[in-house]
């Protein structure tokens, strides 16, 4: 194999090394998001069950219409 072939596939290797380590940071990433989301939405869950549990919790008494 010549120098400039073998180069060429080091090269290579090397981004490919590269984009696979920023691809992971990636993933990382949003994998701490999807948790994050997770629980946020189990959160917003309990909020509404505790609403339909207590229908008192979800009525705001309304204001007054404002008089002219």
């Amino acid at each position: 194999m010549s120098d400039t072939r073998l180069d060429k596939l080091e090269m290579t290797i090397a981004y490919q090394e590269q984009a696979i380590e920023d691809l992971n940071k990636i993933v990382l990433a949003q994998a701490a998001e999807i948790e994050k989301l997770k629980r946020v939405l189990g959160n917003l869950g309990e909020r509404v069950r505790e609403i339909a549990d207590n229908p008192a919790l979800a009525e705001a008494p309304e204001p007054p219409p404002p008089h002219y």
